[in-house]
């Protein structure tokens, strides 16, 4: 964590007030919070910054309103379970900047916590207008980014404020960066990559950039079915991307080169229509019928991804191998996330996993807590995975 200004390089805070860029954007059913986990995430640095007596103001999206004020986008409705999590009174201002909210700021003691209205309500948030990002930072003296979700993004709330503040990561963006380290740019090996989803179009430059980095790589997810393809396997009426087979094939030579062994499917899960508990059957990676389609990954291809688990040091995990969401195609997936979960209990695995499907089917494995780490960035996770440069991180270097 050495590349990075912590909320210790900020000095004394008692007094000051500490923007904190938060991600409270989280799913809700019945205007109730349905899944507090990146609220729970955010309580140790708000804690922190209130203990050394900083007036913590804090800052998220919610949503994409596409700059305009959605009522139904509200940060207001979070702010009980933002309270709940915390067990300390939290405040709300209806506005983002301008007179009301720099009222509400300054009416506010040591150790007080306020949210503040929405930011992507304004169009200055996405577009990192220096306008914008200036009346923001009128708000505060500091800036402490712990949305590690949003980083990948070069935004008002995310860049902008971390160019124009003195400014530090977060508690939980700490962490996350250091995990996330140890798992791919300084990893124990072996190490192995799980990668699964629907398509390769959307994940091609994380498999090139893990082919030079794993030594073994998982395919999981519709994605094998292009590879199987690639194989020059029939796949029947399974989800591919045939214009993608080349890409697959050029995929598979680059990672010959380099040493990293792709592990595909060996037999697999396969039905005539895809819904829940339809009728399937166990096939032969290379023996699927025209009416067929692959949803899941059979117990040989479990077994064989386990074994080679076995013998490693590192794993990272983004994607599904199955349709996971439909009985009973999770199999596969959780079967393989149990054994990880299993082996990092261990402590013989580091594993580290995001992305949101990822979150959710570790969640249906009830794995999450037995994981190394698990990231509930989306975009950012995948970014981070292809080796790109993420703004809102770039920004807080040393």
């Amino acid at each position: 964590m050495a590349n990075y200004k912590t909320i210790e390089d900020l000095g004394d805070l008692k007094g000051k007030r500490a923007l904190v860029r938060v991600d409270f954007n989280v799913p809700m059913a019945d205007g109730e919070v349905s899944d507090a986990t990146r609220l729970a995430r955010a309580v140790p640095t708000i804690q922190a910054l209130t203990d050394k007596g900083a007036k913590v103001i804090l800052l998220s999206h919610f949503g994409r309103p596409k700059g305009e004020v959605k009522p139904e986008m509200t940060l207001d409705q979070v702010c009980q379970a933002v309270a709940n999590e915390l067990q300390a009174p939290v405040g709300f201002v209806d506005a983002t900047i301008g007179e009301k909210a720099e009222k509400a700021v300054d009416q506010m003691e040591d150790g007080d916590i306020l949210v503040i209205e929405n930011t992507r309500f304004h169009p200055g948030e996405e577009k990192n207008d220096a306008d914008f990002v200036a009346e923001l930072a009128k708000l505060g003296d500091v800036f402490i980014n712990d949305a590690f979700s949003a980083a990948h993004r070069a935004h008002a709330s995310t860049e902008g404020l971390a160019r124009t503040l003195p400014s530090a990561a977060g508690l939980a963006l700490a962490k996350e960066l250091d995990y996330l380290a140890a798992a791919l740019a300084n990893p124990e090996r072996p190490m192995m990559a799980v990668v699964g989803g629907a398509k390769v179009s959307t994940k091609i430059d994380v498999l090139n950039q893990l082919i030079t980095k794993a030594d073994k790589l998982v395919v999981g997810g519709g994605m094998a079915n292009t590879f199987l393809l690639a194989m020059d396997m029939k796949i029947g009426k399974s989800l591919a991307e045939p214009d993608l087979v080349d890409t697959a094939k050029e995929i598979m030579a680059k990672a010959a080169e380099s040493g990293c062994e792709i592990l595909l499917p060996k037999d697999v899960v396969v039905a005539k229509e895809f819904k829940a508990r339809a009728e399937n059957q166990v096939r032969a990676a290379d023996a699927v019928e025209d009416d067929e389609m692959i949803l899941d990954l059979g117990p040989d291809s479990v077994n064989a991804y386990a074994e080679a688990l076995e013998g490693c040091k590192t794993l990272i995990w983004n994607g599904p191998l199955g349709a996971f969401e439909t009985e009973p195609f999770h199999v596969a997936t959780v079967e393989l996330a149990k054994y990880a979960a299993k082996l990092t209990k261990k402590e013989t695995l580091t594993s580290v996993a995001g992305g949101g499907d990822t979150v959710a089917a570790l969640a249906m494995a009830q794995a999450m807590d037995d994981f190394t780490y698990v990231s509930t960035a989306g975009g950012a996770f995948l970014e981070w995975m292809e080796g790109k440069v993420l703004p809102g991180i770039a920004a807080l270097e040393k």
